[in-house]
């Protein structure tokens, strides 16, 4: 668990990667179900020290530190899914692009509403910038972690505002 500016950010890990970022919006047992029914291979047991390298990682993206990620994520979706979190990950740090850009570049113009609820599917949070989406009109709009921290995760990237001292 992380905690960035008096918020807590969950995370999960299977041996091959990082699987989940989680905030306190999410019920800890909803978090817990959407995991066994996505890794059904897997069991939940609290390990810090394994989590430590992701959690370090992390800790440097809010101290401004580090505007990527090296670690390996274990990430499960459909092939749409992973097309669209793919295309996320393209989004320069401190940039953000509209869903329909997100449909474009995927060659699917007419495809928003899928790309939405496949960025709103996004299992790791930071990780893959969901965040760095917006709304056509330039407007904050659908993120898991809730609106308020969308805000903070660009006004990091964008002004350049740790969200850790």
């Amino acid at each position: 668990m992380a905690t960035y500016n008096q918020r807590e950010v969950y995370l999960i890990a299977t041996t091959k990667g990082l699987c989940y970022v989680g905030t306190q919006n999410n019920e800890f047992k909803e978090v817990t179900n959407n995991f066994k029914s996505t890794f059904p291979d897997y069991h939940l047991e609290q390990n810090n020290e394994k989590l430590q390298p992701f959690l370090a990682e992390l800790m440097a993206y809010f101290q401004q530190q580090r505007t990527f990620f090296t670690f390996p994520v274990d990430i499960r979706g459909t092939e749409f899914q992973l097309a669209v979190w793919n295309e996320l990950r393209k989004i320069p740090y401190g940039q953000t692009y509209s869903y329909s850009q997100i449909a474009s570049n995927l060659g699917s113009p007419n495809s928003v509403r899928a790309v939405a609820k496949a960025i709103s599917s996004n299992p790791v949070l930071i990780i893959i910038p969901c965040h760095r989406v917006i709304g056509k009109n330039g407007d904050l709009v659908g993120y898991r972690g809730g609106i308020d921290m969308k805000k903070q995760l660009l006004e990091l990237e964008i002004r350049k505002q740790p969200l850790l001292k």
